[in-house]
């Protein structure tokens, strides 16, 4: 679609909403009904606590009133001009959590209720998901698309209530929600302010004083002026506010304490209040809170940027601190302020969304400069995540991958996420002998079987397959899955496997890894003739094996709007799927998510570690194991046809190639 024609569509686009909804109440839910849910479920099965939707006295507000104040200043201080180009400030127009989010609508009704509430949390707020809508999303609009946005968070409550430490308001707000799930931070089960008080680290009235003092005599400014109510909140300092969305349950199967098997709960009944009696989706608060980070500071030497040496909290690392203003306005200089990065792993997901919306940059205030930036820190996180230490053990090549995150290496959703070691074992002449873990650019495909794969992998078992009908074993299947099948991810600092099991974040199979042990080691052959091995650590965000699954197990088609023939997105604000991502036609979210994987490099791999190591002779250039005169001559063959290893051998290039080739011949080898 030109570019010409986009204010056309838009409109017409919001004719079609506008007529759908009024020709029945229930034509959305219609529209992306899925024609058989294999789990069936209420939308008390998926409610774990915290303020119900629907009851905030004054709403939460968009991203762009706060922008006024918090962004257009200095882009590396500014509060939203950092978050609006992380995956929090983009979490609702995510094309692969929404094709993700299709396949868990059809195994599982009303289960909208509980992936939409961290990924559009002002649309579940504001009670968009309420009955009698549907869960689908099909009612969200407008400022429901902000992602996870500065009103949400900066209302959050702590649910822990700590005389002379929280705000004193929090006592009556907490006493007013009802049950205690929200005492277990995970599933977005979050109390909300009901009212709009803007929480914070910062004493806003100690700021404003010391950068406004008031007039001796008339007293002018005086104090804080009000631009909004305001508490400080400890909270917001507090890795147990990133549990809320970073510790995800499956609410649907309850932990069989006698078996260690995930059963399916009663049908409309209420999950568990302990987060660890239901299934883990994901575990990395926990493994955070159970590691050497999670018990004081760790001094990393300022390996995860900003001011601060030692680290400790999620916030520490995923919002380096720096010196600066968080306000544009009448701000103090604070020693470090928080950068609101969220850097995490996501590789290409955010060039997806700049291109997805490409008819209108103001709908998501990306940028290419700023889209690239903000990728260049996921990349440059990656990087420090991790060290490699190369050795020789007798006949084997050791490679070792250190852990210097704050949880396991990799972390997070499991779902097409992994990390894996490439070694090509290389001749004296450059050829190479052998390759583990190759990796195929084009097709996106990974020789998996010939190296270590970090990565949990979770299924179906016996009981769920014979209520779903979906087959036993490995699956992608969110909102089926019940078993963990393979977790050989790399633990924390300060790991402690009893520990670990009880969080449900244990290896599988159990003790893969000692006590304390933060490390890994693969040991790989080294075959006959190698003189070094040159090693990648690779991580991947999505793999093909995921992406395929998205597209060809998406079954809700886009249903057609009877007035302007035209798709119905789910994403109210994507009127139209730019061509180049629509071919094969994107009639689900499931194609769509695959194409823009598919024409936007399928989801290349991010190199974390790399190194090389000698691990034979250099002059044995023959690859015979052995040093001896047709070496020379084989050297000086390559050399006179200038192939690149002979003529800069040893790092010296041209004629003094020869000479240092020469030199390590009549050395000889070990």
């Amino acid at each position: 679609m030109k570019r010409d024609q986009s204010d056309k569509r838009v409109r017409a686009r919001a004719l079609a909403w506008a007529s759908v909804v009024c020709l029945t109440a229930v034509g959305a839910a219609v529209a992306f009904d899925p024609p058989m849910l294999p789990l069936q479920t209420t939308r008390v099965d998926f409610f774990s606590g915290g303020t119900p939707a629907g009851s905030l006295s004054e709403p939460l507000i968009g991203p762009n009133n706060c922008s006024n104040c918090h962004g257009g200043y200095q882009p590396d201080q500014a509060p939203y001009d950092r978050w609006i180009t992380s995956l929090m400030g983009q979490a609702s127009r995510d094309p692969v959590f929404w094709a993700a989010f299709s396949i868990a609508q059809q195994d599982a009704e009303f289960i909208g209720d509980f992936c939409l509430r961290c990924h559009t949390p002002i649309g579940w707020a504001r009670g968009k998901l309420m009955d009698p809508n549907p869960t689908d999303g099909s009612t969200l609009s407008g400022i429901d698309f902000t992602g996870v946005s500065c009103s949400v968070c900066h209302r959050m409550v702590d649910p822990e209530y700590v005389p002379g430490q929280s705000p004193a308001r929090d006592e009556s707000i907490l006493l007013a929600v009802p049950g205690s799930g929200h005492l277990w931070p995970h599933n977005a089960n979050y109390v909300l302010d009901p009212q709009d008080y803007r929480r914070g680290p910062h004493d806003l009235q100690a700021d404003w004083l010391i950068h406004n003092p008031p007039d001796p005599e008339t007293g002018f400014p005086g104090g804080w002026p009000g631009f909004h109510e305001w508490e400080r909140s400890p909270f917001h300092q507090d890795s147990r506010m990133c549990a809320t969305c970073h510790d995800v349950s499956t609410p649907t199967y309850t932990l069989d304490t006698n078996t260690g098997a995930y059963v399916p709960n009663a049908l409309n009944a209420p999950p568990p209040v302990n987060k660890y009696h239901q299934f883990p989706e994901q575990r990395t608060y926990s493994e955070w809170a159970n590691s050497l980070f999670g018990q004081g500071p760790v001094d990393l030497n300022g390996r995860f940027g900003g001011s601060r040496g030692a680290v400790s909290s999620c916030q520490d690392c995923h919002m380096p601190g720096i010196p600066g203003a968080g306000c544009g306005i009448e701000a103090p200089q604070r020693p470090a302020i928080a950068q609101h990065d969220f850097n995490g792993s996501n590789s290409w997901v955010l060039q997806a969304i700049l291109e997805l919306w490409d008819f209108d940059a103001a709908e998501t205030n990306l940028s290419q400069e700023a889209v690239d930036g903000a990728l260049a820190r996921n990349r440059s996180m990656m990087e420090r995540a991790s060290d490699m230490e190369l050795s020789r053990i007798g006949d084997d090549l050791n490679v070792r991958i250190i852990n210097f995150s704050g949880h396991k290496l990799p972390t997070g959703y499991v779902e097409g996420r992994r990390m894996w070691i490439n070694v090509r074992f290389l001749a004296a002449n450059g050829a190479v002998l052998a390759e583990h873990g190759a990796y195929d650019f084009d097709t996106a495909t990974l020789d998996a079987a010939s190296t270590k794969v970090y990565e949990a992998k979770h299924g179906i078992d016996a009981t769920v397959a014979a209520l779903t009908g979906e087959p036993e074993g490995e699956a992608f299947r969110l909102a089926l899955v019940n078993t963990i099948l393979k977790d050989n991810r790399i633990p924390p600092m300060g790991f402690n496997n009893a520990a670990f099991e009880l969080l449900q974040a244990g290896s599988v199979p159990p003790n893969l890894y000692a006590d304390g042990q933060y490390w890994d080691d693969t040991l790989f052959e080294i075959p006959t003739g190698a003189a070094r091995a040159e090693v990648v650590v690779y991580h991947q965000t999505s793999t093909r094996e995921y992406m395929e699954f998205l597209r060809d197990q998406d079954q809700r088609v886009f249903p057609i709007n009877p007035i302007t023939q035209e798709r119905i997105l789910p994403i109210a604000t994507l009127p139209y799927i730019p061509e180049r991502f629509d071919d094969p036609p994107a009639n689900t979210m499931g194609q769509l998510a695959y194409n823009l994987w598919a024409a936007l490099g399928k989801s290349e791999p991010v190199v974390m570690d790399e190194g090389s190591i000698v691990v034979g002779c250099l002059c044995d250039w023959n690859s015979n194991g052995v040093t001896d005169v047709p070496d020379i001559f084989a050297f000086l063959g390559d050399w006179f046809a200038a192939t690149p290893a002979a003529n800069n051998f040893g790092g010296t290039p041209g004629v003094p190639a020869i000479f240092a080739f020469l030199t390590c011949w009549f050395a000889g080898c070990p």
